[in-house]
Formats: C-alpha cells, structure tokens, sequence
C-alpha cells in the first residue's frame, strides 16, 4: 500500500501549480494586496519577526504554538491573544504560549500603514511563516482574509495533551479536518520545540505508576535527561529540547529521527515512531528532509484554515489583546 506522504509528494506538483488560484473557503493568497497602498501587509509582517528571531530564536517554537493552540480551539481567530481573566490565554496548556509582544509589535506596524485593515488572526499566520522560514525552513505561501473573533474563554481550551495516544491524537486531528499524515507532520514542529521537565518527569522515573521509566525510552537518553534535566527531586521547570540539542532551533527533520532512535521526548512523540499508522510516515520523512520541509509547510496550511472567520464575521480588531 502506498504511504499517504509518498502520495502527497507525487502531488506536489499539482499543488506548485494551482498555488496561485488555490483557497481554502474564502481565503486567498495575496489577500492584502492593494489594500494598503503601496505597503505590502506580508514584508511589514516580516521586518518584525526578522528583528525579533536575530535576538531570540525561540520565537520560532512561539509563535509555532500560538498558532496551533490559537487554531484548535474555535480555529484560527486570534482568540488566544485576548487579554481577561476568565480568557484562553489563562487555561493551563496555554501557560507555555509567549510572543505576544511580538504579534502587538507587528499589529501596531500594519495599523500604522493602514488602519483597520489586517486581522491579529492574519499576523500570528503570516509570522509563523516568517518565523519557520528564518529558522531553516522553506518560505511558503499563506492564505490571508482571516477576521478575528470575539468569543476567547478558558473552558473551551481542550487541546491534546503529550499523554494523548496515537489513535486518540489521529481522531482529534480528524476532528479538524487534518489528516494522519497532516498529524505527523504538524508534531514535526516539535523539531523547534521545548517543554518543561515536569511534563516528561513520570516517564523518565514512575511511568504509569510503575515506579519505572517507560520502556520506550532509549536507555542512554534516559540517562542523559535525568543527569542534565530532570532530577528526580526539583528542576521541575528546567527546560528541555525536544529535538537534539545541535538541530533545536532549526525546522528540519531532527526530530524523526530522534524518534526512530527512541528518543522521542514527549510520550506522543515517541509513540509515532511505534504504532504501525504512523510510523511509515515518520521513517519517510527522517529519511527526506526536503520532503519534510514541502510537507510541513502544506500541513501549516490546512491548520491555518480550520475555521476561520471570513467576509462580515468577526471584527478586525484594533487592538489584539481585546475586542473594538
């Protein structure tokens, strides 16, 4: 049978060639153009995230995550970067988002060119793509016309957690019209990614309730990550790669291959690698790093088009951090 990533490759031509044309509902690409004068919307998106990366590349796994928790929940509208105390950005897995600053930089950037224009939900899309490119990615085409919501509230947070299994995980990506390839290739930006000790603690030392690290785990990187990371007393917040240390800041296909090797990080990582759906997928893409690199940038995509507000819906916010 052939692999669903061997079959989005083979079309990747196809794709090349209606990029021009192609949309997801009402969003296009080169949506801003002419509707700021002579200023392009996407290059003034740029010049902030280019200042922001030379001084902190981890705003690449930033602006990464912002993107997928703000898309997952009530989808891609800018919901995540409303401030209030009862709002998205005060539920637990959101604690680890930051950038913020970065999307109000560039916000106050385009509002300067052209007022009431361009959606916050837009810019943290269009800063993503920056952001990837800048770390070693390929520059890929966005579709734009997103307008933001108005709706932001922390009991609607129910994004999947590292523990999720694979059959679990493939239904709540589904559920958003992303399929299992898309999955993979979306965990893929974990090759940028970082997470705290105490996430991964119970793995490396009561795995379950064992008492025992999880098996899975490759023997030498178990012991690396209790030497280096995660004690067994404190450093709960120490950080941790999840990528190897040497490919961290750079989007390319590291992380398969730590996963092929069992060093898989986060538990839903690891389990990509083993369970028979997905681990085709994660061999072909540690073995083509430019097919990671094209595949990626289509999943971002899709993920940037899981419903979104278009036309009349929604506002075109202001301000970011609240509603007109």
């Amino acid at each position: 049978m052939r692999s669903p990533v061997l079959g989005a490759a083979a079309l990747f031509a196809v794709v090349v060639l209606s990029l021009a044309t192609a949309s997801h509902g009402a969003l296009q690409y080169g949506f801003y153009k002419g509707k700021c004068g002579t200023k392009d919307v996407e290059t003034i998106i740029q010049g902030v995230v280019r200042q922001r990366f030379f001084s902190d590349t981890k705003i690449v796994a930033a602006l990464l995550r912002m993107q997928f928790h703000d898309c997952f929940v009530r989808g891609c509208d800018a919901s995540i970067l409303l401030d209030g105390p009862s709002t998205e950005k005060t539920a637990l897995p959101n604690f680890s988002v930051f950038g913020y600053d970065l999307i109000d930089r560039a916000k106050a950037a385009v509002e300067a060119a052209c007022p009431g224009v361009v959606s916050c939900a837009d810019i943290i899309i269009a800063a993503t793509r920056d952001a990837v490119a800048l770390a070693g990615g390929l520059k890929y085409q966005v579709q734009l016309g997103r307008r933001d919501g108005m709706i932001s509230q922390a009991s609607l947070v129910n994004l999947p957690a590292p523990t999720i299994t694979v059959p679990q995980s493939i239904q709540t990506f589904r559920a958003k019209g992303l399929s299992t390839s898309d999955m993979v290739l979306l965990l893929g930006g974990h090759t940028v990614g970082i997470t705290r000790c105490s996430v991964i603690k119970d793995r490396l030392y009561n795995f379950r309730g064992t008492g025992k690290p999880d098996p899975t785990l490759n023997p030498n990187f178990l012991q690396l990550l209790r030497s280096f990371a995660c004690p067994k007393i404190g450093g709960d917040n120490n950080m941790v790669f999840l990528d190897d240390p040497s490919s961290s800041l750079k989007v390319d296909n590291s992380f398969y291959k730590q996963l092929l090797q069992n060093k898989g990080v986060l538990q839903i990582d690891q389990a990509l690698a083993l369970d028979p759906a997905t681990k085709p997928i994660v061999q072909q893409l540690a073995a083509n790093p430019t097919q990671f690199l094209t595949q990626f940038n289509q999943a971002m995509v899709k993920l940037g088009a899981v419903q979104v507000l278009t036309g009349t819906q929604g506002q075109i916010r202001k301000n970011c951090r609240r509603t007109n």
